[in-house]
């Protein structure tokens, strides 16, 4: 097992982060175990990417100098695993809000998603969803977004290089993406609706690689702290 020296020298830790949970929280809950079982008054620890509470899967925790790292990891390609349901949006583009609009299915057929994809394919231009953790004059999106205030976000090019249809299922649609660091799944899942002349929003969201980084390689929070005490 670890020791004090190690997380402050750096670790990188992989933890399967649970569904509700932030990422800040999963920092600093490993944070404060880490102080407690080596009697630490301080030590630097952080993540490499947020994932939204609606999402599971690979968070990269960093601890002591390998904090240092955090960019570079960041930077790396993501692979995620997911459910976009068509005919049906949210403001958030997620479970987090309220259906809001419904439109009609119909003339979806599965070929027609599957060729979809292509158009998604390559650099695209995405516009970040208003419930998001971006700031802007200081404040989080989700800040101007739950007071109702308009706010203009702009567009960022952003690189998918895989996009896989998995599952189809009535109107919910399995899906596997390989994209760069700044996608959006939520706002690809909006933008696939309208793409098929109708709408989407994501059921479901989990984050299966980074980089080399695996999922199959990382450890729920529970068991983390378990190895620790």
């Amino acid at each position: 097992m670890s020791t004090a020296e190690d997380f402050q020298n750096g670790q990188v830790l992989l933890i399967d982060k649970p569904l509700h949970w932030t990422s800040f929280q999963a920092v600093n809950k490993l944070r404060w175990e880490i102080r407690q079982a080596f009697n630490i008054k301080k030590i630097k620890v952080g993540h490499a990417g947020t994932l939204d509470p609606l999402a599971t899967g690979l968070l990269i925790i960093c601890t002591g100098k390998m904090t240092k790292q955090i960019d570079s990891f960041q930077g790396q390609d993501k692979e995620y695993t997911g459910t976009f349901v068509l005919g049906s949006s949210t403001a958030s583009y997620d479970l987090e809000t309220e259906i809001d609009k419904t439109f009609p299915t119909e003339h979806i057929t599965e070929d027609k998603i599957h060729a979809t994809t292509k158009k998604f394919i390559g650099d695209i231009d995405q516009f970040p969803p208003v419930f998001s953790a971006l700031k802007k004059d200081g404040k989080r999106l989700y800040e101007y977004a739950r007071a109702g205030e308009a706010v203009e976000i702009k567009s960022r090019r952003v690189h998918i290089s895989a996009f896989d249809i998995t599952h189809i299922e009535g109107n919910a649609v399995d899906f596997k993406v390989v994209c760069s660091k700044g996608t959006y799944i939520r706002s690809l899942a909006h933008d696939f609706g309208k793409a098929l002349d109708s709408g989407a929003h994501l059921s479901a969201l989990r984050r299966t690689k980074i980089g080399e980084f695996d999922v199959k390689d990382a450890v729920l929070p529970e068991d983390f702290i378990a190895r620790l005490k």
